[in-house]
């Protein structure tokens, strides 16, 4: 059981299933609230205090994904991890790249869910060398307050994973940084059965970065290891 308290926002309407979630996540050693429906939610998030969302997609009203497309819209960066019985694998990228830090699929044991639940936890930690909010690189701009990149004043709009890309190859800039270390630190996994989810992220993410992609100033592929984001400052 954790000996720190952490509070978890539950927003689900089946009322049987999210009071038998505070009950196990009380046993755990967390602090919990409810709320039945995503307009309440959204309020109780944007107040502050929130250490995770566990949020239910499908809701009356307001819907979970958008809740969790208004919140990454305004620059929220509070975790959040979908609840939902739907199991179309298009579904879950949906979530994944309005912003949600990971998602489980209705029904689910305790123990699967408690697990993601440190998962996330574990990877919002800020890290001592973590990069300030607001970056300048030249002609770029990162603010990662609002998932933005800017390049000549021109502003692009970052997935959830892609600012977690950007802010780990920052922490580590001017060093190489391996695809396992991203799918461990972004993705939280070591065991996906490809890189090419680093890859395909990468090549998005350049197009946004770089001037010119195919010729990346900044985000430099390392052949056969991994990736580098190249300051030209020690």
């Amino acid at each position: 059981m954790k000996t720190t308290s952490e509070l978890i926002l539950v927003v689900d309407d089946e009322i049987e299933l999210a009071e038998g979630l505070r009950f196990n996540l009380e046993h755990e050693g967390y602090e919990v609230e409810l709320c039945a429906e995503g307009a309440t939610a959204m309020e109780r998030i944007r107040a502050g205090g929130i250490s995770l969302v566990l949020l239910d997609v499908m809701m009356p009203g307001m819907s979970g994904l958008e809740v969790l497309e208004m919140l990454r819209d305004e620059g929220d960066r509070t975790p959040i991890l979908l609840l939902t019985a739907k199991s179309q694998p298009e579904d879950k990228v949906r979530g994944l790249e309005l912003g949600a830090d990971d998602y489980i699929t209705k029904p689910f044991g305790l123990p699967e869910l408690m697990a993601r639940i440190r998962a996330v936890l574990r990877r919002v930690q800020p890290e001592a060398d973590a990069p300030a909010e607001v970056l300048h690189f030249d002609e770029l701009t990162i603010d990662f307050r609002r998932y933005v990149v800017a390049r000549d004043g021109n502003e692009q709009r970052l997935s959830r994973f892609e600012s977690e890309i950007l802010r780990y190859l920052l922490a580590h800039r001017d060093e190489v940084v391996t695809r396992g270390d991203l799918l461990t630190k972004v993705w939280g996994y070591t065991n996906l059965p490809t890189t090419r989810t680093v890859d395909n992220h990468i090549a998005r993410l350049r197009k946004k970065v770089e001037t010119r992609p195919e010729q990346p100033r900044f985000i430099q592929t390392i052949h056969g290891i991994g990736y580098r984001f190249v300051t030209g400052k020690s």
